[in-house]
């Protein structure tokens, strides 16, 4: 499975709670060996992505409060999931001659 097939599916729990969007994927695995998908990252809103974990204070403490306080704010609904708790519904349909298939 490729990573476009995955970012923009909408996620669910395994009771049905609708989580969000499909916005990143986590890769873990050793230096020189395999990498293996771990996490999703989620977000519930189109603005969640905008904010990114690069620049919200666990990455950079430093720097204007504004700037700071906009990341948390923005962030809020971004979060990170572990695979094994998501289900993913259908993929969208994406524009023509795009190769995303509508449907599955």
């Amino acid at each position: 499975m490729r990573a476009g097939e995955l970012l923009g599916r909408t996620a669910y729990d395994h009771q049905g709670r609708r989580l969000g969007r499909v916005v990143d994927l986590v890769l873990r695995g050793p230096v020189d060996g395999p990498l293996r998908l771990t996490d999703l990252v989620v977000t519930r809103h189109w603005y969640g992505r905008m904010s990114g974990r690069l620049i919200g204070p666990q990455r950079h403490p430093s720097g204007p409060w504004a700037i700071r306080a906009l990341a948390r704010m923005l962030g809020r609904s971004t979060r990170q999931v572990p695979l094994h708790r998501v289900r993913l519904g259908p993929p969208r349909p994406g524009p023509p001659g795009s190769g995303r298939a509508a449907g599955g």
